[in-house]
């Protein structure tokens, strides 16, 4: 018995307290910045100052809100903090953080979002800045910047433990209904009966369809200016300003969604890990036939047949049109595109899809080599590299290279090591011995260890991987455009990074989520490059359906459509601009996508119902996006109220 006790103690060394007491407060919508600190020991006053024997905390709190609030530890050397989205606000939950979140730098991942995204069961978490050791806490601090309302939190235990004892929904009511809204938040239309979301999607199937308020051509293009056409999409600069050129040379600007795809935006992660979180799941019989297997599919031998995970967004595809749901659900896609003024399938997108060749579309090329652990940078001093590149691209481009519909190929996603580079090295001398460990040595050994030598090696390495991506694509494929990487940070790019793009690329991508893309660094990339440019991702959302506000909130529905129009049509403006993707199709799934993600940033929900404000929006948006590019425009003006994005946080408690 004594070995038992101590095993189970040693697994789990929940240090907890006798009596917490609770800790709450009311954050003020109209500040910039409102929060407090609460003493640990009122909370639980037998935990220690010095954290180094554990490797998880656990809140037991609950939230008035979606938003993200930021959660932090006042230490001995300063204050840490990291941010918080639950799963279920209004609810009691217990969520376990690695303490590592607080201690250590994130570990190396091919893309930002990999990198400082982390799932959990209730809740998911966004790695902050400050990281040093757990010595001396003495108090917690909760905050949120620009609350949206009066939100209220309450903690009423914080605890410790070695062992990793998994997250608690901690109430009797299921935290998602049997539509996969979600239960504990209600909101004006929401669907409280299969009736509800009949009589909406019979009054939206018998809405006009019809792409004449846009003046577009077979492909997308704007029939008010014809130039030369190639058969494909090409780029072209006219009276200085940077256009796409449809495949019949009607000149074409990209308005394009990611993720294009119907079912979207239920996906359960490990559902059955969350016990009473869900209302109803779809019942084996119906999962048949939402995830059919292909009729010459095979079991394999000695291997466990796993049930595919419930998805709400195809189970609410069921309920719409039956058991052939799929065609019906994917022309609904495309007379929902040509409706709301929308001519490209962007990145990310189902091949049922694009595949239909029915809009113009962009695809992302994958297995070139980049590396998890070099945060997504390719060792191109391996001996097989340039081979792994050509079987590759020559593969991935046969299936589309005579297709007029494709624009073009994304090389990458928002590279993590950007600004990085002095890590990146370091990661590398300390890893295991492979060939670019051997030639920064070499480099570092004739150069000198500097930081400005480590960057220019990490530069230089990169450089190479661009041309040679390049000149095979091109090799085969010479038919579309080469659209570059998206990258995460684009005010953050180097010029030196800068100067290999432009002549590696036909157009120059990046994700920018603010407000409004900056002219600034928009004029800085065009006198560099002088490339036409994408914007790959930009959103907005809010709170009103429980689920997080996106990486840059607004106030309410209403606003999300202010805020598309705002963006959009300004950085329209700027010459260089030539598409756009909003991110995305379909808001994410309510309990997290695979890093935990769930934002209130698509044009349709979960029950397949469109944001009626937002996609308005687009539409008078999209009226009047080749006058706005053109010049002859002045593009919308009207900011978004209780806009703010996901950046660093001041530290200013109350500003």
């Amino acid at each position: 018995m004594k070995r038992i006790l101590l095993a189970f103690a040693a697994a789990l060394l929940l240090l907890t307290g006798c009596g917490p007491k609770k800790a709450q407060f009311t954050f003020d919508g109209s500040k910039e910045m409102s929060g407090t600190k609460f003493a640990i020991k009122d909370i639980n006053p037998n935990l220690p100052a010095d954290w180094d024997d554990y490797n998880f905390v656990i809140l037991e709190y609950k939230i008035g809100t979606a938003q993200r609030f930021q959660l932090g530890f006042t230490t001995d050397w300063g204050y840490n903090e990291l941010r918080v989205m639950s799963y279920v606000p209004n609810a009691w939950n217990r969520l376990a953080i690695p303490l590592k979140y607080f201690t250590q730098l994130p570990d190396p991942a091919h893309d930002l979002a990999a990198t400082f995204n982390h799932a959990r069961y209730t809740g998911w978490i966004n790695l902050g800045g400050k990281r040093g050791p757990m010595h001396g806490v003495d108090s917690v601090g909760v905050r949120i910047r620009r609350a949206i309302g009066t939100p209220s939190i309450e903690i009423r235990n914080i605890e410790l433990a070695v062992e990793d004892p998994g997250d608690v929904y901690m109430e009797e009511i299921p935290a998602f209904d049997e539509f996969g809204q979600s239960n504990l938040v209600d909101w004006p239309g929401k669907a409280h009966s299969l009736a509800d979301l009949e009589a909406d999607w019979r009054a939206e199937e018998a809405e006009p369809v019809s792409t004449d308020a846009y003046n577009y051509s077979k492909f997308g293009g704007y029939k008010q200016k014809q130039v030369k056409a190639t058969g494909y999409f090409r780029t072209e600069k006219i009276d200085g300003r940077w256009w796409l050129v449809d495949p019949e040379g009607y000149l074409f600007l990209s308005v394009g969604v990611d993720c294009v795809n119907y079912g979207n935006g239920g996906e359960l992660r490990d559902y059955d890990k969350r016990p009473n979180m869900y209302k109803e799941v779809p019942s084996d019989e119906v999962m048949a036939i939402l995830s059919p297997r292909p009729a010459n599919a095979q079991a394999r031998p000695g291997m466990p047949q796993r049930r595919p995970q419930p998805n709400f967004g195809m189970w609410n595809q069921y309920r719409r049109y039956g058991e052939n749901f799929r065609e019906k659900a994917r022309e609904m896609v495309i007379n929902r595109m040509d409706k709301w003024g929308l001519n490209t399938i962007a990145n990310w997108s189902s091949a049922e899809i694009y595949g239909m060749n029915r809009k113009a579309f962009i695809l992302q090329m994958g297995g070139l080599g980049m590396e998890r652990d070099l945060m997504g940078l390719c060792d191109i001093y391996r001996p097989d590299y340039i081979e792994g590149l050509e079987r590759s691209i020559s593969a991935t481009v046969q299936r589309n290279l005579k297709n007029p519909w494709l624009i073009g190929y994304f090389v990458a996603n928002e590279p993590a090591w950007l600004n990085e580079e002095v890590r990146l090295c370091q990661l590398i001398l300390d890893g295991p011995e492979r060939p670019i460990q051997k030639e920064l040595k070499a480099y570092l050994a004739k150069n000198g260890d500097t930081e400005a030598n480590r960057r220019a090696f990490i530069v230089h390495s990169f450089d190479i991987f661009l041309h040679d991506v390049n000149r095979i694509f091109k090799k085969y494929d010479p038919n579309h455009l080469n659209m570059g990487i998206r990258f995460g940070d684009p005010d953050g790019v180097g010029e030196d990074v800068l100067k290999a793009c432009a002549t590696a690329f036909d157009v120059f991508s990046f994700n920018c989520y603010m407000e409004v893309p900056l002219a600034s660094m928009m004029d800085r990339a065009m006198e560099i490059m002088d490339l036409p440019m994408i914007i790959g991702e930009y959103h907005f959302g809010t709170v009103d359906h429980g689920l997080a506000q996106s990486l840059w909130q607004v106030e309410d529905q209403q606003q999300r459509g202010v805020a598309y129009r705002y963006y959009t049509e300004n950085a329209y403006a700027h010459p260089a601009l030539v598409g756009t993707g909003y991110f995305q199709w379909c808001d994410q799934p309510m309990s997290g996508r695979n890093d935990g993600e769930n934002y209130n940033c698509g044009l349709i929900d979960v029950t397949d119902r469109p944001y009626k404000e937002q996609v308005e929006a687009m539409m008078e948006t999209a009226k009047v996006l080749y006058d706005v590019h053109s010049g002859v425009k002045t593009p919308y003006a009207e900011r978004a109220r209780n806009t703010r994005g996901h950046g660093s946080v001041p530290d200013l408690w109350n500003e």
